[in-house]
């Protein structure tokens, strides 16, 4: 009795874990990130058309307990290496959807361009925050998750970045919020 309800509980904590193929794992990723790629929240990111290298090793760390939530933990966890590299290729190959968020306002633009000579993102998010390889594209990220991430950094709430906690805590919130309004409207 003990084991059918653990096992019932881990059905429904991590249903990839049987799911077959690729396919049918990355449609379970949709309850959240959504079906054409806009996730269901503003505080989840978007994942179609990311980066394949950032993606595998945002899921590694959700694995190893580097990088912490709880819902993606437990469904990481679940995941073999085989499978932490093919949902990454899956979704990089995906098309990146557009949101239509507002492009950022001019004052909230000139503080992103003196934020970014100061901290210079775009030494390794690129010209135009397209990220490379296993360096995130912020361009065009929803704009409630850019700001909780730089947040977390800036609090050490996220530690899967020592580099990243360096440079968020080298602004100030309101820099930060304006650094997520420009890169939203992107």
């Amino acid at each position: 009795m003990l084991r059918t309800a653990i096992a019932a509980l881990l059905l429904i904590a991590c249903p990839l874990a049987w799911a077959d193929t690729i396919e049918e794992k990355a449609q379970l990723c949709t309850a959240c990130h959504g079906e054409k790629g806009v996730p269901v929240e503003s505080a989840i990111p978007i994942i179609w058309g990311q980066n394949a290298g950032y993606l595998y090793l945002q899921l590694r760390d959700f694995q190893k307990g580097a990088r912490k939530d709880e819902r993606m933990s437990p469904i990481a966890e679940s995941l073999d290496k085989e499978d932490l590299l093919a949902l990454a290729e899956y979704f990089s190959a995906k098309p990146w959807p557009n949101l239509r968020q507002p492009p950022a306002s001019k004052a909230d633009a000139a503080a992103a361009q003196r934020i970014d000579a100061s901290i210079v993102c775009t030494s390794c998010h690129g010209d135009h925050y397209q990220g490379d390889t296993s360096v995130p594209r912020t361009g065009g990220q929803q704009h409630d998750y850019l700001l909780k991430t730089m947040l977390d950094f800036r609090n050490k709430t996220r530690a899967n970045n020592p580099g990243m906690t360096d440079l968020m805590t080298a602004a100030t919130e309101d820099d930060l919020k304006a650094l997520a309004a420009y890169l939203a409207g992107l």
